[in-house]
């Protein structure tokens, strides 16, 4: 009984609703403290709200009722544990949807086959991760499995869901594309994100997580002896170029059709928009302005005033609004007006600096905007669907010439 006790104690996480906390949890913690010595109290609790099913309370009077068997029986174990962990953390009310449990079965299914189709195929890129997409999707895994490993210790399932599967395919997803195809997707980076996805969605499908460890990529062992993946640091200036990178192409996308009214539109997917002008060369002169100026200087040396760098933190808003007030901007217009102009912009260079530090108030980007556009060529002209693309500065005479010559052909 004493090896037992020592075993078990203490006990790591107690897990329960929070309608228990006054009572239970709480009495709980007293008879511990009691009669135990400190390294026998409860590590930590954890304290969730009540399972609503699809948006209503669940009741056997009306009906909305499931029982988890009859989950199982219809969804499958691995589906509906996705539906639990994607129905919401937090002491807030879960809300089991059945639309997502239907969803989680084809996502399932397409994923194995994702990982099939490109284990088959001898076209994979092979040596090391050289171009600017392969740089990025490395980067992109060794983000998921840092915020991944945080959420879990949280116990934020929704989270790792979101971080440990459904992001890290959509980072997938825009590799390929990047990349203009699986067929040019490097074979490493490939077989490196399947390993670790399958790692980290194995605490919330472990049926799926086994049978792809065994049978898909042929490991040996268990998926859940495997190990939390190592990771190497995250590069966030590059994940931040990146997102320059897709929402520049977004910008572009919907100026070109300002000027192609019958243009088709890009799907959700990115897809690339056709021309409604037959015979034509689509040409894209880019031109790059590669440092703020005018009313964005002024927000980003107020900002650089009001930061700590060593804690990452701003003054408050209040103090932001006064400074605003004082600029010229801010004196010429209805201060409502340049509150709406300019807040939506420092808000997105607060979060940059809480992420990056005081380089993301420079007035400069941390990374070459003309150098991410050359090193994605490719990408722009099949995005966009042009003919040809040439980067410029917008500070360079020779290069501003260069779209009058274009306008006078």
């Amino acid at each position: 009984m004493k090896k037992e006790f020592e075993y078990w104690y203490p006990f790591d996480l107690r897990v329960s609703g929070k309608d228990l906390i006054q009572n239970h949890l709480t009495f709980c913690i007293y008879n511990h403290t009691a009669i135990m010595p400190r390294k026998h109290w409860p590590r930590g609790f954890r304290c969730n709200g009540h399972l609503m099913l699809n948006s209503k309370k669940m009741s056997k009077s009306t009906g909305n009722f499931l029982t988890l068997r009859q989950a199982i029986d219809e969804y499958s174990a691995d589906a509906t544990r996705i539906a639990l962990a994607d129905a919401g953390d937090g002491v807030d009310d879960a809300n089991f949807v059945f639309d997502t449990a239907n969803t989680a079965i084809g996502r399932l299914t397409k994923e194995i086959a994702w990982m099939e189709e490109n284990l088959s195929a001898n076209s994979l890129r092979r040596g090391s991760p050289s171009t600017f997409a392969d740089h990025v999707f490395l980067n992109e895994i060794n983000i998921a499995v840092r915020r991944t490993e945080q959420n879990y210790e949280s116990c934020m399932f929704r989270e790792a869901l979101i971080t440990g599967f459904y992001g890290l395919q959509a980072a997938r997803d825009w590799y390929q594309h990047s990349c203009g195809g699986a067929q040019d997707m490097n074979r490493d980076l490939v077989w490196r994100y399947m390993d670790v996805e399958t790692r980290m969605v194995a605490p919330i499908c472990p049926h799926y997580a086994e049978y792809v460890w065994r049978e898909v990529l042929k490991k040996d062992g268990f998926v859940v002896n495997a190990g939390w993946p190592a990771a190497d640091a995250p590069d966030l200036i590059l994940q931040s170029a990146n997102n320059y990178l897709k929402k520049s192409i977004d910008v572009m996308r919907k100026k070109l059709r300002k000027h192609q009214p019958n243009s088709k539109k890009a799907g959700n997917n990115g897809s690339p928009i056709s021309s409604s002008v037959e015979g034509k060369k689509l040409i894209c002169l880019i031109y790059v302005k590669e440092q703020f100026d005018e009313w964005k200087a002024d927000c980003l040396r107020i900002l650089q005033n009001n930061f700590n760098i060593e804690t990452r933190t701003f003054a408050p808003d209040r103090v932001i609004l006064e400074a605003l007030q004082s600029i010229s901007l801010g004196q010429a217009k209805d201060f409502r007006q340049v509150q709406n102009l300019c807040m939506p912009f420092v808000k997105s260079k607060k979060n940059e600096a809480v992420q990056l530090g005081a380089q993301a108030l420079d007035l400069k980007l941390p990374f070459g905007e003309i150098e991410v556009f050359k090193q994605n060529l490719d990408l722009i002209k099949r995005q966009l669907d042009l003919e040809e693309v040439e980067v410029l500065s917008a500070a360079n005479p020779n290069d501003r010439a260069k779209l009058v010559l274009m306008l006078n052909r």
